[in-house]
C-alpha cells in the first residue's frame, strides 16, 4: 500500500516540523533520551516521529495505544523488568492518543518517569492543558506540531510520483489535493492512493476538521470574540464560517455573542443586547441553515459597535472588594427600620429621600461604615457611554458640593 511505502523510517524523510526534528536528533546524537509529548492535528507526523525516536536508542521500547491498551499491561511490563537482572537499562514507552487515559491511569507513570527508569513519549491531538494532569505535564517537554505546509504537502506528492513514475498529476489536481487534505499528511496519502490504485475522482469538498467537544470549539469561539472585540467584521465572519462548517451548535455561538454584548461593548451601545437576544428568538423560529444569516448579521453588528469594557472592569473590581469586605454590615441609614426595635437601633435614621432633594439627588454614602467610597465605573468616550460620562460627572460634581457644604457646616 502507498501508506506503507511512504512511511518514514528516518527523520530526513519527515516533511515539516524541522525545529522539533533538530532537538530530537541532538538527543539521539548525545544518546540521552528524554520524556516528551507531541501535540498536534491529525496527519502532522506525530506517530512517525515518535516511532523513529524510540527506535534510535539501544534501549528496549514498547508501543501502546491510549484508546486500546491497558495501563495494567504497562505495570506488568515494568514489574517484570524490575525482577529481571537486566533491569539496569531504562525502557522507553510510546503511548499514542495518551489523552484517552484517565487521570488515575496517567498518575501511574509519575514515579517511574520521576525516577528516570521510564522514558515516556506521548502523542495527542487534544490540548494537554485540558486532557493531562498538571503533574504529568510538568514532567514532559511539550512540542506543538503544526499542520503540514503547502511545501511539505507538495513534497509528499513528489515522493509519491518518484515511487510510481507512471502516476501523473496535473498542477490543478495537485493544488486540489492540497486544498482537500488541509495539511493532513495521512489524508493526503489516502487521496493519492485513491487516485492511483482505485482511479477514483477527487472529492469536491475539503474534509472538515472540527471537534465540537475538543479544542476546535474553544479556539474558534475565542478567535470570534477577539475579532469582534478588535472591530474586524471580516475576520469575525470567517471565524463564524469555520464554526458553521464544523456543525457547531448555533445556540452556543449566540450565548457567546450575548456575553460579548456585556463584556466588550457594554453601555457603549446598550441596544446590542436586545438586538442579539431578538436575533436569537428569530433564529429559534426558523433554524439553520436559513437562520445562519441572522448569526452573520449579529457578528457584523457587534464587530462595528463602539467598544467599552468599563462595565466589565467595574463589576470585577466591585466583586473583588465585596469579597474582601463581607464582614461589613449594610449601612443602617439605608436599611428600613421596619420594627420598633430596629428603629431604636438606628436603622433608617437620617435617610434622605432623593426624590424630595434638590436636583433629585441627596449625595448620601451607600457604602458600609468603615469602608472608603470606591469609584468603579469609568465610562469610555465612545458611543452611548459619552452621554453616561456626562451624567456621571454631573452627579460626582453635585456629590462633591454636598460633601463640601456638610464639612463646612460641621
Amino acid at each position: 500500500m502507498l501508506t506503507e511505502k511512504l512511511r518514514p523510517h528516518h527523520f530526513k524523510e519527515i516533511f515539516g516540523q524541522k525545529p522539533l526534528i533538530d532537538v530530537l536528533e541532538k538527543s539521539i546524537e548525545a544518546a540521552c533520551p528524554f520524556s516528551f509529548l507531541l501535540w498536534g492535528p491529525p496527519g502532522s507526523g506525530k506517530t512517525s516521529i515518535a516511532n523513529i525516536y524510540i527506535r534510535s536508542f539501544d534501549l528496549p521500547y514498547f508501543i501502546f495505544s491510549g484508546a486500546k491498551g491497558s495501563v495494567l499491561d504497562i505495570k506488568k511490563l515494568i514489574d517484570d523488568r524490575a525482577n529481571s537482572p537486566l533491569f539496569h537499562k531504562k525502557i522507553i514507552i510510546f503511548i499514542d492518543e495518551i489523552h484517552r487515559l484517565t487521570k488515575n491511569q496517567q498518575d501511574f507513570f509519575l514515579p517511574h518517569v520521576e525516577s528516570g527508569e521510564l522514558i515516556l513519549v506521548g502523542a495527542t491531538t487534544e490540548n494537554p492543558s485540558f486532557c493531562l494532569n498538571s503533574a504529568v505535564i510538568s514532567r514532559l517537554r511539550i512540542f506543538a506540531l503544526e499542520s503540514l505546509s503547502e511545501d511539505s504537502s507538495f513534497s509528499i506528492i513528489e515522493k509519491c510520483k518518484q515511487i510510481h513514475p507512471t502516476f501523473d498529476l496535473t498542477k490543478e489536481q495537485e493544488n486540489e489535493l492540497i486544498t482537500i487534505s488541509q495539511g493532513d499528511g495521512r489524508q493526503l496519502i489516502l487521496l493519492l492512493e485513491n487516485l492511483m490504485v482505485f482511479n477514483s475522482k477527487l472529492v469536491n469538498e475539503a474534509q472538515i476538521r472540527y471537534n465540537r467537544s475538543g479544542d476546535d470549539r474553544y479556539e474558534w469561539i475565542s478567535v470570534l470574540q477577539k475579532a469582534i472585540r478588535g472591530s474586524d467584521p471580516d475576520a469575525s465572519l470567517y471565524a463564524l464560517a469555520r464554526m458553521i462548517h464544523g456543525k457547531e451548535d448555533p445556540i452556543y455561538i449566540f450565548r457567546r455573542l450575548l456575553r460579548i454584548c456585556v463584556e466588550d461593548i457594554g453601555l457603549a451601545d446598550p441596544a446590542c443586547l436586545p438586538y442579539v437576544f431578538s436575533a436569537l428568538e428569530s433564529f429559534e423560529k426558523i433554524g439553520s441553515p436559513e437562520g445562519d444569516l441572522i448569526l452573520a448579521s449579529c457578528v457584523v453588528y457587534l464587530a462595528l459597535s463602539p467598544k467599552s469594557n468599563a462595565i466589565y472592569k467595574a463589576f470585577n473590581q466591585a466583586l473583588d472588594d465585596a469579597k474582601k469586605t463581607m464582614h461589613f454590615d449594610a449601612p443602617k441609614q439605608m436599611v428600613n427600620g421596619t420594627t420598633e426595635l430596629m428603629r431604636k437601633m438606628g436603622f433608617g435614621k437620617g435617610y434622605q429621600y432623593d426624590h424630595e432633594c434638590p436636583n433629585g439627588f441627596s449625595g448620601q454614602n451607600y457604602f458600609p461604615e468603615g469602608m472608603d467610597r470606591k469609584s468603579y465605573y469609568h465610562p469610555q468616550l465612545r458611543g452611548f457611554e459619552r452621554d453616561l460620562k456626562k451624567r456621571l460627572d454631573y452627579f460626582n460634581a453635585l456629590r462633591e458640593k454636598l460633601i463640601f457644604r456638610k464639612e463646612k457646616t460641621s
